[in-house]
């Protein structure tokens, strides 16, 4: 007796299908859920020259701090704000606000007699 092997091979999608797919999904979703899904991933970081200001000067923001200076700095980004000046009653902060990183922290005391050069707005906490 003869035996036939049947090799299966995995069918794959064309790309004209994964396109159609691709763009299908695109038009379901509305403007509102992609506002909402953007806002939703705005999250400030650190750059590793802040944190180590942050640090050498003891400087302690709480979560809830952290969330209303990023929620300020991106209201300011909608803004036309590219690099403001955060002023907390602890730390003064100088965030790009473009790629939504903290540049450099300071302490409050500190900054008074600074001047800062390369802001184009400040936000007073």
């Amino acid at each position: 007796m003869h035996r036939i092997h049947i090799q299966h091979v995995p069918l794959q999608p064309n790309y004209q299908t994964q396109q159609k797919l691709n763009t299908q999904v695109a038009t379901n979703n509305t403007f509102k859920e992609h506002l909402q899904r953007a806002t939703n991933d705005q999250e400030l970081k650190i750059s590793k020259h802040a944190n180590e200001r942050l640090i050498e000067r003891n400087i302690h923001i709480s979560t809830e701090e952290w969330q209303v200076v990023t929620d300020k700095v991106f209201e300011a980004r909608s803004k036309g704000v590219n690099q403001p000046l955060v002023l907390m009653d602890q730390a003064a902060l100088i965030v790009s606000a473009k790629n939504a990183t903290v540049i450099t922290a300071m302490e409050r005391t500190e900054a008074k007699g600074q001047l800062f050069t390369n802001i184009d707005g400040t936000i007073v906490l």
